[in-house]
């Protein structure tokens, strides 16, 4: 009897367990998609069918009625009601999608709109094994036999962040000629629309939506260059612009083409206007997000006003003209269109004065150039109708120094400061300043992974994100023993000191003494330390290379090997320079690292029969700093190292609640203090009858825009009140950002006793302690 039951159970369910989504190598997998849909969800299917060809070497077909998967958007497709799925969990949501499989087998796939139906087709590559990168890093899929999903799969999917994407900027060196002279070759320099076809492949991938496009002088405009246009409505991104590009107007390439007179609303508003007027009646019917505000060309001042109430003035007649455009020809309801104002640089502090900004429009914020973000929302600010957003670097020209050439930005800070954004609700728009994309991959799709799923970053964390993306990149083999502990420690590193900053050079400084190389305030036995450290990972990742597959060594030397041999040898380069100054070393040693350098770059743009020639330049701009090391000997002496009597990271509390900020400090062990609460730490006898406290922040900015101060103690004397934050680009700041630790010292009296409690308390929000040291 009891067998008899257990046959008839096991026939019930035998339609069940084979009710599983399968596609099988050479056959065709068939699509059902209705017309209805608008172009960037057939463009998916596009790049859909790519990645079945290349993962089962088999076709997709594609029609209106029947197939193994169906695609649709809600309210649009009359697919979905054939499936008999309920989707209701997609209404109200915007960009979300639902892949669930059906007792049938079959895959459903929908979206609440365009761009979540899009996802939702891209998330199935995703499952599929195609990586984002797979053009862009040349992460080429591995085969399959069969792919399947069971029966009950579900996952829904919506953006944290609206608006997501990046801007292409100080493409001189990389991205421009790469494109113009290698890619599609033209008669003027430009990056055209092949490229951004790439480009936009690459964001629909990463699940973002916005393109901010380049706009140095070297590069033809977005918008004058024939073919980009339509290439963006192809995959539904929304065109937006910088700080200093109004109304979707590249004045820095496009005044001297388009313009008349002076770039100059109050003597010359006339032309500027018109100006204006001409490209939002060119492009009023396609996706764009509008930059409210003016600027000077390029990243200058406004011009024909000079004190902040001038320009506030003029700023004022500006919006009220531009908004006239916008309602004029975009849409009479102005207040339905995306807008944006960037309180960028001194236009911050024209919009402190007092300038009002429409409450439709999206405020966006913006870092100091080195991650830390300079203002966060007011409760005033967050209950603004267009929200907050943020404008963010891993790339950057300018002073105290660049950073464009390796893609060393701190992972463990971009997370920090923008999970800390995200909280104080800069929700609408992320932006993210990827220079040439390459080297910056990572980067760019940990931030966008954020904007996109946000709790489950927070949840997981970076290092399991980042050990994912390595795993997904190159097989789970070597990553968690290998290959993990390498690039944590290549971003530690260069937290420290960015390869661009070793030679302790500056730029945009007046005083030539800054063009010149010098010793960086490190010891013999530091840089010995550090040469090390940066040895062990070189061989490590040398040694690594022929235990991968064939089809993803081309990936592993852009993404691992390039980076940190390179970073490895700029730290050579440098320190062994150091050294040789003061007749501790081999000249021949630095010099030997300058050549690897530039054969490290030669087999870069060689990869891939040369797919990337002029893609990767070891010397942007041609700074001193990417230079041989002139052969000179040192007028004074190496510094000496002082050893501290005791040492702690902020983790290393005896008591209070530190709240710790993975991965982020000098050792990876800096954490928050909440306001008014303390951390102590605790030290033996003393046989001074004072101490010398130094303490090591990060040198982010105060979160409610007014102070950053704690107070230090040691036993029962009193609290010392220190502050220590920083205005504008002093020259603390500029000090802070070079070597990522803002630094106070301060000497407190010790009474006679056996043990003793120093006290450190937060008086501000966003307190981040890295390092204490008692001298």
């Amino acid at each position: 009897m009891k067998k008899g039951i257990l046959s008839l159970l096991l026939f019930l369910m035998a339609p069940f367990g084979w009710a599983q989504f399968n596609l099988t190598s050479g056959k065709p997998v068939k699509v059902a998609c209705d017309g209805v849909e608008e172009r960037v969800v057939h463009t998916a299917l596009e790049l859909f069918s790519r990645d079945v060809e290349a993962v089962l070497s088999t076709s997709l077909e594609v029609n209106a009625k029947q197939g193994d998967i169906i695609v649709g958007t809600i309210g649009k497709s009359p697919l979905i009601a054939t499936t008999g799925a309920d989707v209701s969990v997609l209404e109200g949501k915007t960009q979300a999608f639902l892949l669930t499989v059906l007792s049938d087998g079959r895959l459903l796939v929908a979206g609440s709109d365009r761009h979540g139906t899009a996802y939702g087709i891209m998330e199935l590559s995703r499952l599929l094994g195609v990586s984002p990168w797979e053009w862009w890093a040349d992460v080429t899929p591995d085969k399959k036999t069969a792919f399947s999903l069971p029966f009950g799969f579900k996952t829904l999917q919506a953006p944290s962040v609206e608006y997501r994407g990046i801007f292409i900027n100080d493409e001189d060196w990389g991205l421009m000629p790469w494109s113009s002279r290698n890619y599609e070759p033209a008669d003027q320099q430009q990056i055209g629309p092949k490229t951004n076809r790439r480009i936009f492949e690459l964001l629909l991938r990463l699940r973002a939506n916005t393109y901010w496009p380049a706009m140095h002088e070297c590069t033809l405009p977005f918008f004058l260059t024939k073919g980009n246009r339509e290439v963006a409505a192809e995959f539904g991104i929304f065109i937006g612009s910088s700080h200093c590009e109004p109304m979707v107007c590249n004045a820095a390439g496009e005044w001297r083409r388009r313009g008349e007179g002076d770039y100059d609303y109050v003597n010359n508003s006339t032309s500027v206007y018109r100006f204006w007027e001409d490209r939002v009646k060119e492009v009023a019917g396609q996706d764009n997000i509008y930059t409210l505000g003016m600027r000077g060309v390029h990243d200058g001042k406004m011009q024909g006003a000079k004190t902040v109430d001038e320009q506030k003035a003029v700023l004022e007649r500006v919006l009220q003209d531009q908004r006239g455009l916008l309602a004029k020809y975009v849409d009479r309801e102005v207040t339905s269109i995306p807008q944006a104002f960037i309180p960028y640089k001194e236009v911050l502090d024209i919009y402190n004065a007092g300038l009002q900004i429409p409450d439709d429009a999206t405020l966006i914020w913006c870092d100091d150039n080195y991650g830390y973000i300079r203002h966060f929302p007011t409760p005033e600010e967050q209950a603004r109708k267009g929200g907050n957003g943020i404008y963010y670097h891993v790339s950057y020209w300018g002073r105290p120094h660049d950073y464009l050439w390796l893609g060393t930005f701190s992972p463990y800070l971009l997370y920090q400061q923008m999970k800390l954004a995200y909280d104080r609700g800069i929700r609408k728009m992320w932006i993210l300043n990827v220079g040439d994309i390459k080297p910056a991959e990572y980067q760019m799709e940990l931030f966008l992974d954020m904007a996109w799923n946000i709790e489950q970053v927070a949840e997981q964390g970076v290092t399991a994100h980042l050990k994912n993306w390595l795993v997904r990149e190159f097989g789970a083999a070597h990553v968690a023993e290998t290959l993990l502990p390498v690039m944590q420690e290549h971003y530690r590193l260069a937290y420290i000191r960015k390869p661009e900053f070793m030679g302790n050079t500056r730029e945009e400084e007046r005083d030539p003494i800054y063009k010149k190389v010098k010793d960086l305030p490190w010891s013999e036995q530091a840089i010995h330390e550090r040469l090390t450290k940066y040895a062990s990972l070189s061989s490590t990742v040398e040694a690594l290379e022929s235990q991968l597959p064939a089809n993803r060594k081309a990936a592993y030397m852009q993404l691992v090997k390039y980076p940190v041999q390179a970073a490895d040898q700029m730290n050579r380069k440098f320190l062994y320079a150091q050294l040789a100054r003061h007749g501790k070393a081999d000249w021949e040693q630095s010099d030997v690292a300058f050549d690897s350098i530039a054969s490290l770059t030669r087999r870069y743009n060689a990869l891939q029969n040369g797919k990337w020639i002029g893609m990767m330049d070891f010397q942007p701009r041609k700074l001193p700093v990417f230079r041989r090391v002139a052969h000179e000997t040192a007028a004074t002496p190496m510094v000496k190292e002082k050893s501290p009597v005791y040492k702690w990271n902020a983790v290393d509390c005896a008591t209070g609640t530190p709240v710790p900020c993975e991965g982020l400090g000098y050792e990876g062990k800096a954490a928050g203090i909440r306001k008014n609460t303390s951390l102590v730490f605790t030290f033996d006898d003393c046989k001074t009858d004072s101490v010398e406290v130094e303490v090591r922040l990060l040198p982010n900015h105060p979160l409610d825009g007014k102070q950053l101060r704690f107070t230090l103690s040691v036993d029962k004397s009193a609290p010392q009140t220190v502050s220590y934050e920083t205005k504008g680009r002093s020259e603390e700041w500029k000090e802070n950002v070079l070597r990522n630790q803002a630094i106070r010292k301060v000497k407190l009296p010790v009474s006679k006793r056996k043990s003793h409690k120093l006290v450190i308390k937060a008086l501000d929000e966003g307190v981040v302690l890295d390092q204490i040291m008692l001298f």
